[in-house]
């Protein structure tokens, strides 16, 4: 698999936090081993521009997540397709903000943001309740399995 991780945001993130967890994922949701994804780790101002840019809504938002060839979650027994699963745009200065009012740290936070995002590469959606109830427990269920522990509240918007 590859995983790029391009740090833009000028805050120091562990990188290799990142990278395991995003490994955990793909092979967790049956995804192809050289499955492809893309971490943008950003500055404020630009993650303005992106959500005003892709969401039509102003100020900074936490994540952003591009998917490329739609690949979906596979199984035990039919692993998903090869393929370019896509980009996820995290801001960790809008993660420190969310993290201190949620109690946890700013890593948990990004985490937390990066499961969120690479749910919403795999074609996972919460704008409807019952899609945000399968969507939320499987993002639980994914970081309690990959931290050993149960997972940080969800602080996202």
């Amino acid at each position: 698999m590859s995983i790029e991780i391009n740090n833009e945001s000028g805050v120091e993130v562990r990188q290799e936090e990142l990278v395991r967890l995003i490994r955990h994922i793909l092979s967790a949701m049956y995804l192809h081993p050289q499955t492809e994804v893309s971490v943008i780790l950003s500055d404020l101002e630009t993650m303005e521009k992106l959500h005003i840019e892709w969401m039509d809504e102003p100020g900074p938002t936490d994540v952003l997540s591009f998917p490329m060839d739609e690949l979906r979650p596979g199984t035990a027994s039919m692993p998903a397709a090869v393929g370019l699963l896509g980009d996820i745009v995290l801001c960790p200065v809008v993660a420190q903000q969310q993290a201190e009012t949620a109690g946890h740290s700013m890593e948990e936070e990004l985490l937390l943001l990066t499961t969120h995002g690479m749910l919403h590469l795999m074609g996972y959606d919460h704008a409807e309740p019952e899609e945000k109830e399968e969507m939320f427990g499987i993002q639980r269920e994914l970081l309690s399995s990959f931290l050993g522990r149960e997972a940080p509240r969800e602080t996202m918007q």
